[in-house]
Order: C-alpha cells, then structure tokens, then sequence
C-alpha cells in the first residue's frame, strides 16, 4: 500500500503510520492485530483476561476460580493469541500487546508478552514508571508509555532516564475524545481541559525533551483520540509533525475485529447522544454507550456508592483482577459493577448486558463492517469504494 506520509520507524523497522488500539476484553486480538499487522502497521493485543477467548480455558477456569488460576490461564491466553497473531501477519508490521498497568498481574502479563515474541509493549491506566525494570531482560522489546499532557510525558522520561531507557514512542491519548478509560482525573477535566490538546501536549512534550538534552525526533509521538479521520490525520502528521496516529473504534468494527458482530452493530449504530461517560471501577472516567445497562446502572449509582463497602466477595467473578476496584475496596467515589463481568458480555455480543465502549467520534463508514484493509487505506488518505 502506497503512503505519501513519512513511515514511522520502531526499533529499526519502518511502518505505515497507522497504530491500532488495545481493546479489551477480546476486542482486540489476534484476529484485528494480525490483520493490522499484515498490512505494514503495529496491531494491538489487549492482555486483559483473553481466557474468554478460549473455551477450554475459560472451562478449566470454572472448575477452578481461584485467583492464581484465572491468573496462570490468563497468561496461557496471552501466549496464544500473540503466537497467532504472529502467524496472521506473516512476517509483517508489529505486534504489540496493551497491558493495563491499573491490572493487578500487568507485571505477569508483560512478562508473558515479551517471553511470547510480542514486538512491543503499551502500557496506560496508570504511570508505567517501572516498565523498563519489568522488561530488563528483553531489549529488543520496544516500549511505549500511554499519556495523556505534558507533565506525565515529562515524569516518564526522567525515571526512564535513570533507568538508562527512553520510550521506543510516546502515544499521547486525548481523553475528550477516546474510548474506555480516560487519562483524566475527573469527568470535568476529561472534557474540558485544555492541557489534553494534542498541539499543546506535543510542543510542550518536545521542550520537555530537549531539556533532558534529548532530540525530539528520536522519539515518536502517536496521537490517540478522536484520530479516525483522514483530514485530521493529514493535520496531525503534515502541520503538528506528529509522528503516527492510533485508533481503536475502527478497527474495533471491522470484518477482522474479534467481537461478536452485536458487538460492532452496537458501537457503529449509536447516536452522539448514546456516547456518555461515567465513572469506571478502576478510578478513571471512561467513555461508552448508553444501553439498557448502563442506563439501569446510572440510575441505581448513588444509591450503590452510598451502599459501597470493601469486601472481596462483592467482586462478582472473584478475580481480584484490578490493583483498585470501586466495588471491591468500597470507593464511593467511582464505579460500583464488576468491568470484567460487563466487558465480557459485550466481547459475546449480549447488547442489554455488556458494557460497550466507544470513542465519541463519527466512524470511517458510518454504519458499514469494512476491512482492515480498506479501513487503513482510507486513514491514509486514499479513496475507498462505497
């Protein structure tokens, strides 16, 4: 596929400037990431609790629920997924794996990731300050932090220095625009601050860089949000000199993408109005669509947070799978569901049960399932066929 924008380069290897965002649960694995990948660009693995992608795993899990089961077949999930994304590309682009440093096995996941052959990993949903230490023993494994402004750009970059590591890239997440859970503290600032605009956060990172005695072309920046669009891309790449741009949403729509086909109707029938965001369970807002669920859920949410109250048996699947969780440590503040339980359902396609998330942005093709294929053509700035 041909590109007039510059490649984005990764550890020596030269892509097309198109990143695709770590969806979990299953929404992104194998399947969307190798596809990616095949077509010259890094396609994403969400490492969060694959076993439901595997049904003898998941099983083996039931007959079992501990904690350091579902722990160990997680991993096990991982492994496979990675191994058969490698296969899909065939020998293409790169793959990385998302591991949410808010889950409280990331450093397992990462691990298992890299033992796998994973190319590269993304951490976000927290300050992934010791992510060179947990990867230590795999240099050739490319690293890249998710942050959202400036001042979490900068913090990164002085521990990693001390580390002797620098991100292979930076993706830097607007969360005004993303799916999921948002790089905010509030729900306010998540929408309203100016310190998330992509053009400040990448003039201000590139001072921050400097300063530390670095060259700022020695570092991508991603931009992630709201990027699903080719003008914008033209933008961000030709005039902001951003270095690639990620989204999730399209892909997650796509022929390739690992959900259920409710799942991808449900994302690409939803109305402005339908994209809402909501407190999660890990602290953070997050960004999805209003469904019999979450409508039933926010209706019910202040009486459940003034109810809240730490008790490992409220967490409904017994995983203990977040390092912070609003319904198990009793925060009345955030979140009072299990987001396992919810991303799950959404993954199998149960439309009234799952919780959807979505980035609030107008998709490539309306309400059309197209290719991967054709969905990065058309970021790319060439025609596609109705």
């Amino acid at each position: 596929m041909n590109c007039s924008f510059p490649l984005l380069t990764i550890k020596n290897k030269a892509l097309l400037p198109i990143v695709q965002g770590g969806m979990g649960v299953g929404i992104s694995a194998s399947r969307l990431s190798g596809a990616v990948a095949h077509e010259n660009c890094m396609g994403t693995i969400a490492s969060v609790d694959l076993r439901h992608l595997h049904p003898d795993l998941l099983e083996e899990s039931q007959k079992n629920p501990t904690e350091e089961q579902y722990n160990r077949l997680n991993c096990i999930a991982l492994d496979r997924e990675i191994k058969s994304a490698l296969a899909n590309s065939d020998g293409q682009g790169m793959i990385a794996v998302n591991v949410m440093k808010a889950v409280k096995d990331h450093k397992a996941h990462v691990r298992q990731a890299c033992e796998s052959g994973a190319h590269a990993i993304v951490m976000g949903a927290g300050l992934p300050l010791d992510l060179p230490d947990m990867t230590e023993d795999f240099p050739n494994v490319a690293l890249l932090p998710i942050l959202s402004e400036s001042r979490g750009i900068g913090i990164v970059l002085k521990r990693w220095l001390k580390k002797n590591r620098l991100p292979d890239a930076i993706i830097i997440e607007h969360p005004n625009h993303a799916a999921g859970h948002l790089g905010a503290p509030s729900l306010a600032s998540a929408v309203h601050d100016e310190k998330f605009e992509f053009s400040r956060v990448l003039t201000e990172a590139r001072e921050i860089i400097k300063s530390l005695g670095l060259e700022s072309e020695k570092i991508p920046m991603i931009l992630a949000g709201g990027m699903a669009n080719a003008q914008k891309i033209k933008t961000a790449i030709c005039e902001w000199g951003a270095s690639a741009i990620q989204v999730g949403t399209a892909f997650a729509v796509t022929r390739e993408g690992d959900a259920h086909e409710n799942f991808k109707r449900t994302l690409l029938g939803a109305t402005t109005e339908q994209i809402v965001e909501f407190m999660s369970v890990a602290g953070l807002p997050a960004r999805g669509v209003m469904n019999n669920f979450l409508k039933g859920y926010l209706n019910r949410e202040q009486k459940l947070q003034e109810n809240a109250k730490a008790d490992p048996k409220r967490c409904t699947q017994g995983l203990n799978c977040l390092s912070v969780c609003g319904l198990r440590d009793g925060l009345n503040k955030v979140g009072q569901f299990c987001i396992d339980l919810k991303l799950a359902a959404a993954y199998r396609g149960e439309v009234t049960k799952g919780l959807f998330f979505r980035g609030k942005d107008p998709l490539p093709f309306g309400d059309q399932i197209r290719s991967v294929k054709e969905t990065i053509a058309y970021l790319l700035g060439e025609k596609v066929s109705a």
